[in-house]
């Protein structure tokens, strides 16, 4: 004879890294799903449990995934660097974006010198009176 919680779902990833009992309405089990343990685990060690729990309790329903996301992100870069987290992430993709930036800004002047030098002119005196974009007989 099959037990009763053989036909229970898994607890979430936080119920289950937490050892308690993961009730229909866990505020954690829409945002930790048991496959995915080291997302919480993450998110634990840097916040702790009872402060995750009160800002999905404080936030709108439709913000919480974002914020749960926002929250395993910033975990996961605080754990690789404990000092800048997020921060140093950013301060890096901005510094590319800078490099990027004057990268560009010399291929367009790069391009405009290009343009000016090998750009042929069509004058009246150089091609004899032919219209190149009539194929330079003159006639439209």
């Amino acid at each position: 004879m099959a037990s009763s919680s053989y036909y229970s779902t898994p607890p979430c990833a936080a119920c289950k890294f937490l050892r308690r009992k993961c009730l229909t309405n866990c505020i954690f089990a829409p945002y930790f799903p048991p496959e995915e343990p080291i997302k919480f685990t993450n998110v634990h060690r840097i916040f702790g449990a009872s402060n995750v729990s009160k800002l999905l309790n404080e936030i709108a329903p439709h913000q919480r995934e974002d914020a749960v996301n926002s929250l395993a992100y910033e975990a996961e870069a605080r754990l690789k660097d404990p000092v800048y987290g997020c921060v140093g992430v950013i301060s890096v993709l901005q510094r590319q974006v800078l490099e990027l930036q004057k990268e560009l800004d010399a291929v367009k002047a790069d391009l405009i010198r290009y343009n000016s030098v090998f750009v042929p002119c069509y004058c009246s005196s150089s091609n004899n009176g032919e219209n190149p974009e009539t194929g330079g007989d003159g006639r439209s």
